[in-house]
């Protein structure tokens, strides 16, 4: 497994409650930005329309070599995951929490986004956070 992209700020805004390991379907010239690092997912979220699995607002640079056949930047990416899951993930959906990638990997060849099912973080936990590592930080000297 080779890590692409971790989305270290979703870490710390949202609560992870569930994770689950989504493949993507993208084209020839996308597959290869990835691979070389040039994709972003801190902005992206996840949302199921027409009972699929969407991923809107990740950026995968366009690529240097590409020509007439190169990807536009923006694209909504379909994601590829069970029935069961879908349906899983629409409840959580309208429970109020939300879908975010989490980390972009290769494995085996293929592109995979862990996404999870977070909840927002309210300033006062992320200032909880914020003091927890610095005392582990002032422990260890």
């Amino acid at each position: 497994m080779k890590l692409i992209v971790n989305n270290k700020k979703a870490y710390f805004n949202y609560t992870v409650v569930d994770e689950y390991e989504v493949g993507i379907v993208l084209f020839g010239t996308e597959i290869k930005s990835i691979r070389k690092g040039k994709v972003s997912i801190t902005e992206a979220y996840c949302s199921v329309i027409n009972n699929e699995l969407k991923i809107l607002n990740m950026t995968i640079k366009q690529y240097e070599y590409g020509n007439i056949f190169n990807h536009e930047e923006g694209r909504i990416k379909k994601l590829l995951a069970h029935k069961s899951e879908i349906r899983k993930l629409s409840n959580s959906i309208k429970g109020g929490l939300t879908i975010i990638p989490l980390k972009l990997y290769i494995k085996e060849g293929k592109a995979k986004i862990l996404i999870g099912t977070c909840k927002g973080k309210k300033n006062y936990d992320k200032r909880e956070v914020i003091k927890e590592r610095d005392l582990k930080r002032v422990k260890v000297d």
